[in-house]
């Protein structure tokens, strides 16, 4: 069974998703936004709390609010990080963007490893699938268990709304395929978690969301 714990961390108010299989312990950070002493140790205390062991560090896109914390991620649990190669301007420019908004940073390490569709990362017996969804950056990808029906949709797909196109390497058509062609073939029941706001489903989006309907 897969475990999922949100903080929202950050200036952005982003939503850093722990995952984790409730047999073996095995956990997944997704879009590490702690961005002070203060929520690391919020997201630390609560690995140690629950016996975790933190395998891999995610980064569904490389916005500054979804990378704040890559370093004290990868530095605290050596665990193996994984990002879209696209997006790599974004973070190696991740102390220009920090400065922009007058927040503190520090250098994200680089990517042990690309993500591609053909990606299958196991929390236990729990498969992870990666699903290519440009449009909100050049390289972002949403996280997928078809086991568990649940989909981490970064910014690309919000709770009747969708990411926005208006920043470096965005594209609102672009981003309207990637979610009618990717999101919205997965079975409706399917739970979405975005990296700002509630949880949503894929049937209540494609229902209910003005920019899709």
């Amino acid at each position: 069974m897969l475990k999922i714990q949100k903080f929202t961390f950050n200036p952005f108010q982003e939503n850093t998703f722990l995952l984790w299989d409730a047999i073996s312990l095995e956990a997944m950070i997704i879009d590490p936004g702690c961005s002070n002493n203060n929520e690391e140790e919020i997201l630390n205390s609560f690995i140690n709390e629950q016996k975790l062991s933190v395998q891999y560090l995610l980064n569904t896109h490389c916005h500054i609010d979804h990378i704040l914390g890559n370093a004290f991620v990868k530095e605290k649990y050596n665990c193996k990080y994984f990002a879209p190669e696209l997006d790599l301007p974004l973070l190696d420019n991740l102390i220009s963007q920090a400065e922009m908004f007058g927040v503190k940073a520090k250098k994200s390490p680089l990517p042990d490893e690309f993500i591609t569709e053909d990606l299958i990362l196991k929390l236990g017996e729990i498969e992870l699938t990666f699903l290519f969804t440009p449009g909100h950056t050049p390289g972002e990808y949403c996280i997928y268990s078809k086991s568990e029906n649940v989909c981490f949709s970064g910014d690309v797909l919000f709770y009747e709304s969708i990411g926005r196109t208006d920043l470096w390497g965005g594209d609102y058509d672009t981003l309207i395929n990637s979610i009618n062609n990717k999101l919205f073939i997965l079975p409706e029941i399917t739970r979405v978690f975005p990296g700002h706001g509630e949880e949503t489903t894929i049937g209540h989006e494609k229902k209910n969301n003005p920019f899709l309907t």
